[in-house]
């Protein structure tokens, strides 16, 4: 059960496989989770199955402001072309919050090639656009939705998390290893270029070796990896 201790999360464009994964493996650690739709209705019967599936999770469905409304930490995992509409949509309910974006640039149908935006960052025009009152966070991008859904395993895969605000990264590697990954500092909100193109290049590397989930590793690192900052 939801641990009332631990913030409040909502997952806009949850019903989706990686908002999915996400949401199960943050409400089977004890994360009290909502998960967002354009439809209330669609939201809730998703979570409805989940719930059923794990018996131990209690997932609440709602829309995506219903869903971003009491939600400390809110979480974007909607497709390139409705990241900003979405993010417009509950603009005014993310004040003095954490917004992880995980957001990936993809244009169809040449998804594996970087084909980065306007300002080379997706989720730099969305800091630009909510302002200084909410801590945006870029995370998750190269991270497989397949992996995600195997829940009783970790993901051997490193998570970079890049923001301007270093204590909202902190918050997101704690969210990382609660959900069984590991969360590097990665710096500032700009170089979530690098995560974002990558996710392409991932995405080319397991069509050409015919695999589902390849992801990224830093090794180097001096020491526990909370250290390396």
């Amino acid at each position: 059960m939801a641990n009332d201790q631990l913030p409040k999360l909502a997952i806009l464009g949850g019903t989706g496989d990686q908002g999915s994964g996400l949401a199960l493996r943050w409400a089977l650690a004890g994360y009290p989770v909502t998960i967002g739709s354009r439809s209330a209705e669609r939201a809730s019967k998703h979570v409805n199955s989940l719930n059923e599936q794990y018996k131990t999770i209690k997932m609440v469905g709602d829309s995506n402001r219903g869903a971003a409304v009491s939600a400390e930490m809110v979480i974007l995992t909607v497709p390139f072309k409705v990241q900003r509409t979405t993010v417009v949509e509950v603009r005014d309910l993310l004040d003095n919050k954490i917004l992880i974006d995980v957001t990936v640039p993809l244009v169809p149908p040449r998804v594996a090639r970087a084909q980065l935006p306007v300002g080379g960052s997706a989720v730099a025009g969305i800091q630009e656009l909510l302002g200084q009152s909410v801590k945006v966070v870029s995370a998750f991008q190269n991270v497989s939705a397949e992996h995600l859904q195997h829940v009783d395993e970790p993901i051997d895969c490193d998570v970079l998390v890049c923001g301007d605000d270093v204590e909202a990264r902190e918050a997101v590697i704690k969210l990382a290893a609660d959900g069984g990954m590991r969360g590097i500092h990665a710096g500032p909100l700009s170089n979530s270029v690098v995560a974002e193109a990558l996710t392409s290049v991932l995405i080319g590397i397991n069509k050409r070796y015919k695999v589902h989930g390849a992801g990224i590793s830093i090794t180097g690192l001096p020491g526990p990896v909370e250290d390396c900052r």
